[in-house]
């Protein structure tokens, strides 16, 4: 009787044991980007404990930090009114020692139809509250050309959305990651974007009210008080283990916190 294998994707062979730190886009410094940020900054540290090279982390965002934001997301009173990326950035550089960058305007094209500067990275996150965002990325991620050599060639996009009580995880290939031959796994190459697979259910699914909240109470309204924190430690968990394991059987999940159930997304 012949067993069907499973499918499994094998992570791109330099991250395994790069020669530099990796090159991260952090995309979004709010509810989700905020924890997203403090999960790598623990990564980092585990991964050079164990002997890699580490990671090289920009975070994008031009938003300033409001009275709304404290609580839910990772500032402080005292820093109402500075920008969120350089707040956390600095507080990031200070408790670990490293030379990470912050970025205080959108990860957009620009005026003249080009990808932003400094956007070249190994792997991209995005941690954005619109579905229009979300697609931005995805145009930005499709047309990057970097040398396939280097080492900022673009690899992996792993993308956080939510909504008050759920939300999703979804880790893409930027294009085909050559898989080792195998005779005990079906090997996968390639992991379609979020924007490819799931871009009628976003846009169907997208939020009309994106107007700021005023208070912590109203931000709570629209966004339960776990939500991030749950789907940025599961997220960053499924990035940990491409780099500890070298392979993944997931792509991703479905989280509902309101009933706590997680559905993972199979590799296929």
């Amino acid at each position: 009787m012949k067993t069907e294998k499973t499918a499994m994707h094998f992570t791109e062979s330099y991250l395994i044991s790069p020669t530099n730190p990796i090159e991260v886009c952090l995309v979004g410094a709010g509810g989700t980007g905020s924890k997203v940020l403090t999960a790598l900054m623990e990564m980092n540290h585990s991964l050079m404990a164990l002997g890699h090279a580490g990671l090289q982390v920009r975070l994008w965002d031009d938003d300033v930090i409001t009275e709304a934001n404290l609580g839910r997301q990772r500032f402080a009173e005292c820093e109402i009114g500075l920008k969120k990326s350089v707040a956390l950035i600095n507080r990031a550089n200070r408790w670990s020692g490293t030379n990470w960058k912050a970025e205080t305007v959108k990860f957009e094209m620009n005026t003249y139809g080009g990808n932003p500067h400094n956007a070249e990275a190994a792997i991209y996150i995005s941690c954005v509250d619109s579905v229009q965002a979300r697609f931005g990325i995805s145009d930005i991620l499709s047309n990057l050309q970097v040398g396939e050599n280097q080492r900022t060639q673009p690899k992996y996009w792993l993308d956080f959305g939510n909504g008050k009580d759920s939300g999703q995880v979804i880790l893409s290939t930027i294009g085909a990651i050559r898989q080792p031959a195998s005779e005990k796994y079906h090997t996968v190459a390639r992991l379609p974007f979020v924007t490819e697979e799931f871009g009628e259910l976003l846009r169907t699914s997208e939020q009309t009210d994106d107007t700021p909240s005023c208070s912590v109470a109203e931000a709570l309204e629209k966004q339960d008080l776990f939500i991030n924190s749950t789907l940025a430690q599961m997220g960053c968990s499924l990035l940990w283990n491409l780099f500890r394991y070298g392979m993944t059987e997931y792509r991703g999940f479905f989280l509902n916190l309101h009933n706590f159930h997680a559905q993972p997304l199979k590799v296929a």
